[in-house]
């Protein structure tokens, strides 16, 4: 099962604080569902943390992927893996992680949202939603009308990723969407906690099956 809510990491985005920290207020807040998104780290700096990250993930009974490194997935027990758009092949992640491993893809266009759900992804971001800093290499902001397409010609679970925020929450999910993507407006909020509450109370989203 996967929840409502995805927590993405940037150490680089908590304001100086460590980010384990960061993420345990978010943990503490609600936040069920963790990718490991350090893509600066060396292979042995990137499993260091993923250890400790799955250390804190089973404390509060939380979901950890690692961002397209299935190897220190596997290494650190995490649930699974996200892949970037243009990765890996599922069924070879599979075989490294294991067939009941989570496996989420970023998407950026109808295209790719298509071809991850055929290929067996059990859910995919699709991004940038609006203006943002962290996705400024993906283009132009896709917008909701272009959200809403995707959610209408698919079937498989899709968090909304880039520029979401507590004031754009609604609209998104009226686009059909399962579920939201953050990274600063947790990573950064002066109360990480309990801004954490305040986007759960507002997106009581489903849970994904």
């Amino acid at each position: 099962m996967l929840p409502s809510l995805y927590l993405i990491t940037d150490r680089h985005q908590t304001g100086g604080r460590p980010l384990i920290e960061v993420v345990e207020e978010a943990l503490k807040g609600g936040a069920r569902l963790v990718q490991l998104r350090e893509k600066d780290l060396s292979g042995r700096e990137l499993h260091k943390l993923a250890l400790q990250m799955r250390e804190l993930t089973n404390r509060y009974d939380a979901k950890l992927l690692i961002n397209e490194r299935a190897d220190i997935a596997a290494a650190a027990g995490a649930d699974g893996v996200h892949l970037p758009e243009d990765s890996f092949s599922l069924s070879d992640v599979r075989r490294l992680i294991g067939p009941d491993a989570i496996v989420g893809v970023s998407t950026h266009s109808m295209e790719a949202a298509k071809k991850a759900e055929e290929e067996g992804a059990d859910f995919i971001t699709f991004s940038p939603i609006y203006e943002t800093p962290s996705k400024m290499q993906y283009g132009a902001p896709q917008g909701l009308d272009k959200l809403e397409e995707v959610c209408r010609n698919t079937h498989i679970p899709i968090y909304a990723l880039g520029g979401i925020k507590k004031n754009n929450i609604a609209e998104v999910i009226q686009a059909g969407v399962n579920g939201v993507a953050m990274i600063s407006a947790v990573l950064n909020a002066e109360d990480v906690k309990g801004e954490t509450e305040k986007i759960m109370s507002i997106a009581p989203l489903s849970i994904l099956g």
